[in-house]
């Protein structure tokens, strides 16, 4: 399967499929929470896409501001439609849907799958898989208007960072950006590099100016290949991340790259087995205070990915299995997922749910006895098959969106009340 392929398998799909997986995995692995009824709670669309001026297919997150408004994109993915950059802001009692930008001018980036972050400019930061010069992809910011704008749609101002070439990476696919202290910007490409094996990349900047660098070709060998989403910082300046594929076993890796006298060092600290442990990590980490890394594997585990944890010890790190998901097709979590302050673990998985399989959002809990999951089940109608990264506000709503369902099946936005 081409990465083409994969990316749009990843999106729709079920025909993603791992044959001849061993459930077997030679690890010990910490015992998992029992997994209780589907959870009481409220689920309101904020917005349906209509496929117009809004866009349609939002297949990353949403990104909040301080005061509560959401920020996200459409990637227009399943009908050749242009992306979209939007605002959604509380007004009274409803939300209201503001089009920052549509990519739709010769050259623009298309296919953004990925979300939008706040730089420590106020400027929205993201990157698209194709468009760009070479139509590989790129790296972009949105800046709002200079001066107070009072008409009811405020387009913000697009500038492409960098397009990627081939040999600097290609098609950055569905990760969050990344700033250091200094205001550099860090992500990845699933594909290109000195080896097409994908990079991770920095884009350091001078004034207006932004010059790329590599910091890392993955090789397709043990470090693995495709990372398909972000990297993460640690307070000592180190980068973690995951890749799709390949790795001693072949079904992805956990890495680290440490800064090295100027350059970089990798290092593989989980090669995925295709068993009990999970296969084919779509998202990237998120790292505590403590330094434990969080992810999900999109496939494996009894059938439709999993969710674990790394922990360092003694130098080395201690993999635990925390959940393993139930659905009626693959890819199972495919997006980051978001911790809060108190250690609880949400994410989306696009085909799971005991009932209805058209995807649902979830909660792992810390115990002392494991992890309580807890399952929030959406009805394939108003919301159907989310890939999205989870955010959560302080108190404690869930927002996120889905590439299909709402009012036309173009895709929603949506909230969870616990």
């Amino acid at each position: 399967m081409t990465r083409d392929q994969r990316r749009t398998a990843s999106i729709f799909a079920t025909n993603l499929q791992l044959a001849g997986i061993a459930y077997v995995l030679a690890i010990i692995f910490i015992a998992v929470g029992s997994v209780p009824p589907a959870q009481a709670q409220t689920i309101t669309v904020l917005h349906s896409f209509t496929g117009g001026g809004d866009g349609s297919n939002p297949v990353a997150g949403v990104t909040l501001d301080r005061a509560g408004n959401l920020y996200g994109t459409a990637s227009g993915v399943s009908g050749g439609r242009p992306s979209t950059v939007f605002k959604l802001s509380h007004v009274g009692s409803g939300w209201v849907l503001n089009t920052l930008y549509t990519f739709n001018h010769p050259g623009d980036p298309t296919a953004v799958d990925a979300p939008v972050v706040f730089g420590p400019d106020g400027a929205l930061y993201g990157t698209s898989y194709q468009g760009g010069q070479s139509g590989l992809g790129t790296v972009f910011s949105l800046r709002p208007p200079a001066s107070v704008c009072h008409s009811v749609s405020c387009p913000w101002t697009p500038t492409v960072l960098h397009s990627f070439s081939g040999i600097d990476g290609k098609n950055p696919d569905f990760g969050d950006l990344v700033f250091d202290s200094a205001g550099n910007v860090y992500g990845t490409t699933s594909g290109g590099g000195a080896f097409g094996h994908g990079t991770v990349f920095r884009l350091t900047r001078s004034g207006n100016n932004w010059t790329h660098s590599v910091v890392y070709n993955f090789t397709g060998g043990n470090d693995g290949a495709s990372p398909e989403n972000g990297v993460v910082f640690d307070g000592a300046g180190n980068l973690y991340g995951t890749t799709y594929e390949r790795g001693s076993a072949g079904f992805g890796t956990v890495y680290e790259l440490s800064p090295d006298g100027g350059g970089w060092t990798e290092t593989t600290l989980y090669t995925f087995t295709g068993g009990a442990d999970g296969a084919n990590p779509i998202g990237s980490v998120a790292i505590d205070t403590q330094g434990n890394l969080y992810g999900t594997a999109a496939m494996g585990g009894t059938g439709a990915g999993t969710a674990w944890e790394l922990s360092p010890s003694g130098g080395g790190w201690i993999f635990t299995l925390l959940h393993s998901f139930s659905g009626r097709t693959t890819p199972g979590p495919s997006a980051t997922p978001t911790l809060d302050a108190a250690g609880n673990l949400y994410g989306t998985s696009p085909y799971a749910g005991e009932g209805s399989g058209f995807g649902e959002a979830f909660k792992l809990t810390p115990t002392a006895d494991g992890w309580t999951f807890t399952a929030y089940e959406f009805d394939g109608i108003t919301i159907r098959t989310p890939y999205c990264r989870v955010a959560v506000d302080a108190s404690g709503n869930l927002y996120g969106t889905s590439v299909l369902g709402g009012t036309g099946d173009g895709g929603a936005v949506w909230e969870i009340t616990p």
